[in-house]
């Protein structure tokens, strides 16, 4: 959790959408009482599968308690790292409307597409070679197996383009288009 995903948080809810990031080091005493953020990322790294989906199958189950949220039009969106486990956890939930995936890696077993029943769109740079040069494995896939999956590879873009945080990788062109794309994306498969 860091500004920029706090950022995403407020525009998301701007847009009318209730908007609730996990702290996924929570059991590890939180993002705050980390030294730095790559102290922070390395815990995150360290934490297993299993651990993940679970605190967030629970995020998931917290929102759908509220009676202010519509239980079966919940989504999830992830950046980077949390892109992948969006993904994943798309993977692992029935009870997802609508995924969103900015520059997250694959699922390490791509054969668990199977699985997803939520329409998944994906969000890409050009030049971040290691990510998106998965792509058109994960899109072969999700077609194998009749799963709603739509992406754009953003010429030129680096990994991380959208966060505007970070000047060597923000890309406000790519940003804005990926925005609009994402809000057009939640709109037709949670609002409506």
């Amino acid at each position: 959790i860091n500004d920029h995903i706090r950022d995403v948080a407020r525009k998301l809810a701007k847009a009318g959408y209730v908007a609730l990031i996990p702290d996924l080091l929570s059991r590890e005493g939180g993002i705050a009482s980390f030294p730095s953020p790559q102290a922070a990322t390395y815990a995150l790294l360290k934490i297993d599968e299993g651990t993940i989906t679970g605190d967030l199958t629970a995020t998931l189950n917290y929102l759908k308690r509220q009676n202010f949220v519509r239980a079966d039009k919940i989504g999830v969106i992830g950046f980077c790292w949390g892109g992948g486990k969006a993904l994943a956890f798309a993977t692992r939930n029935n009870n997802l409307g609508a995924a969103v995936i900015y520059y997250g890696e694959n699922p390490r077993n791509l054969e668990d597409v199977k699985s997803i029943t939520a329409p998944v769109l994906g969000q890409y740079g050009e030049a971040d070679k290691r990510i998106t040069s998965g792509v058109p494995k994960l899109e072969a896939a999700m077609k194998k197996y009749g799963k709603s999956f739509a992406y754009k590879i953003y010429p030129g873009a680096p990994h991380a383009f959208n966060n505007d945080t970070n000047p060597r990788s923000y890309r406000e062109a790519a940003a804005k288009e990926a925005w609009t794309s994402t809000l057009g994306f939640f709109k037709k498969h949670l609002q409506n």
